[in-house]
């Protein structure tokens, strides 16, 4: 196998950021590896007849399988040599995002299973290893129909060859597989929230196994300066506590202080969890933000201050390694480069992207709305399905200060009927109810697009090319009466935008698709509009962006889009990340200066 691919896999950074131990193995390279067309084979009877390298889809050059055809079913083998495992330690094995059903093996043994492909799990092994040299064997199955309209799916296309605004699907391991030592008393969880206004942070703490007597120490730091150091008793297996940090009073040394996009301040964290003699069992490595995020009518407001959002629509695709970067240097790189074009954030789209994206994004300041990848049947099934996934996401994400916004359903994907079936309306309804119970802090959109019954943020799409009709339009709404007039007959895309009453009155409205500019020297690329040459293309950006930045009275803007992605080539880079005309530019444009 190529060799430079393997080490590019074993360059994916730490995995989970928020919660950072310091002996942990990376498990991505070379497998064993077979495909199961039908999804007839067992444990018993798979006999591996390649390789492939994790966590690239077996889809993907990188993979070096790069099968697109259809296949239900995947496997795959690896053997590793077991650590020592002296005081009662545990040995788990963990996956990032493994697409659709997983079933683990250990040494032969069924160790654990996993249903949703964007959401990370972990099984303990420890009782599954054998003592024979230390050599064990992990065999995955991955089940994943790519018929199956009724799983989260995202942009994966149902088609032999990817089409219009689809691509290639993604079976299997996609994410790093790894392993940690831990005691068998443990920190499980961990969780962060912030209130600028008391200046105070909000910390949630669970742990495996038995914790009385158990103590948790925490320190929390700000550019080497110790803020907190303080020790609280587990109690029923948790700590929950209200941080006051030491407030600098100044107006200027609090501002400081707050993350922002422009000012991405983080505040260190080390837990340390001492067992009831006082041994330690357990230290990780974590941080948070001061930083809070609402609306007030009309407004965005970061951290109680009115922002204008400057966002761009990012679907994070790579073409030889298509949903998984090739590395941490890739997920850096595209923080950086949005930030460079101007652009204050991205919308995730259709795609819960790996951690290490959003660490970058916490560390390098780009605000992050996070978008669930789609179904596209609409039953008790799919529903189901969505739940499951949508809520394992929010629990993973919910403490990276990058995410301003949670977006449960777009543009009615998997709700084909939404206007004409009751159930479909009500589902938008209840996702976007039970996403503010999970997480009251951030703003909410309950259907990107159109046809919205509820949501904090009013989300049009609207792909108009004419510039001049694009402004003119949203600019009628200089009073009251012509806004409502204009989310009463307006029909982009011929849907209805507001749904059971709901109305745009007392909430931010913004423009959160637009744009889609095709510039490709293929003829077959497809795009919204297309120019010519990059002097056109530069010239219909450039007055695409000025008509949103003039838009009276919304709350900000997002673009279509970051890349080319595969045969949709609107992007404003070429899906090299190379820009297709000069970035610097890009960026006058995108900020209007």
């Amino acid at each position: 196998m190529k060799q430079n691919i393997i080490n590019q896999a074993q360059g994916h950074g730490y995995p989970r950021p928020l919660m950072q131990r310091a002996d942990w193995t990376n498990l991505n390279g070379a497998w064993d590896f077979v495909i199961d067309h039908q999804a007839v084979l067992t444990i018993k009877t798979v006999i591996f007849d390649r390789r492939i390298v994790v966590p690239y889809a077996p889809e993907t050059p990188a993979s070096l399988v790069a099968d697109q055809g259809f296949y239900k079913a995947v496997w795959y083998r690896r053997q590793f040599t077991a650590p020592s495992l002296k005081d009662g330690k545990r040995l788990v094995l963990h996956f990032g995002a493994v697409d659709w059903q997983c079933n683990v093996f250990v040494n032969g043994h069924l160790a654990g299973s996993h249903d949703g492909g964007y959401t990370p799990f972990a099984i303990d092994i420890t009782d599954h290893l054998t003592d024979n040299g230390g050599r064990q064997t992990i065999v995955v199955q991955a089940l994943d129909d790519p018929h199956d309209m009724s799983k989260p799916r995202g942009k994966q296309d149902w088609q032999p060859k990817a089409h219009s605004i689809w691509y290639p699907r993604t079976t299997g391991i996609w994410q790093t597989v790894w392993m940690e030592k831990v005691s068998a008393t443990s920190i499980k969880s961990l969780r962060w929230n912030s209130d600028v206004a008391d200046w105070s942070l909000g910390l949630a703490v669970s742990f495996n196994g038995a914790t009385d007597g158990s103590k948790l120490h925490v320190r929390i730091s700000h550019g080497g300066k110790l803020l907190i150091d303080d020790v609280y008793g587990v109690v029923d297996g948790q700590v929950s506590r209200r941080i006051q940090l030491p407030d600098p009073g100044i107006g200027d040394a609090r501002d400081a202080m707050l993350w922002t996009p422009e000012n991405p301040q983080l505040l260190n964290a080390e837990l340390t969890l001492h067992g009831s003699g006082g041994r330690v069992l357990d230290k990780v490595s974590s941080y948070t933000a001061l930083r809070t995020v609402s609306v007030d009518h009309e407004r965005f407001l970061l951290n109680g201050r009115p922002y204008h959002l400057r966002l761009v629509l990012d679907q994070g695709y790579w073409q030889e390694t298509g949903l998984t970067a090739s590395g941490d240097d890739a997920l850096r790189a595209d923080v950086e480069l949005t930030k460079k074009l101007g652009f204050n954030g991205v919308r995730k789209h259709q795609k819960i992207e790996d951690p290490r994206f959003l660490y970058w994004a916490d560390k390098l300041g780009l605000m992050v709305w996070e978008e669930m990848p789609s179904p596209y049947a609409f039953t008790a099934k799919a529903t189901q399905r969505l739940l499951s996934t949508w809520t394992e996401a929010i629990e993973r994400d919910i403490s990276h200060p990058c995410i301003v916004a949670w977006v449960p359903y777009n543009e009615s994907w998997g709700l084909p009927d939404l206007t004409v079936v009751a159930a479909q309306r009500d589902s938008q309804r209840a996702l976007y109810h039970l996403t503010k119970s999970l997480d009251p802090s951030r703003p909410v959109i309950g259907n990107d697009g159109w046809e919205m019954n509820s949501g904090d943020i009013v989300a049009l799409h609207d792909y108009d090319g004419d510039a001049n009709r694009l402004r003119d339009r949203y600019n009628h709404g200089l009073n009251v009466n012509e806004r409502s007039t204009l989310f009463a007959k307006q029909r982009p895309g011929g849907r209805e935008l507001l749904l059971d009453g709901y109305t745009h009155l007392g909430r931010p409205v913004m423009l959160t698709e637009f744009g889609g500019i095709c510039f490709s020297k293929d003829e077959n690329a497809w795009g919204y509009k297309r120019a010519a040459t990059v002097e056109e293309f530069s010239q219909q950006v450039g007055d695409i962006l000025r008509a949103a930045r003039e838009m009276w009275g919304m709350a900000g803007f997002c673009y279509t889009q970051l890349t080319d992605t595969y045969q949709e080539a609107n992007g404003l880079l070429y899906m090299d990340r190379t820009p297709k005309y000069d970035i610097e530019e890009i960026g006058r444009q995108v900020k209007g200066h």
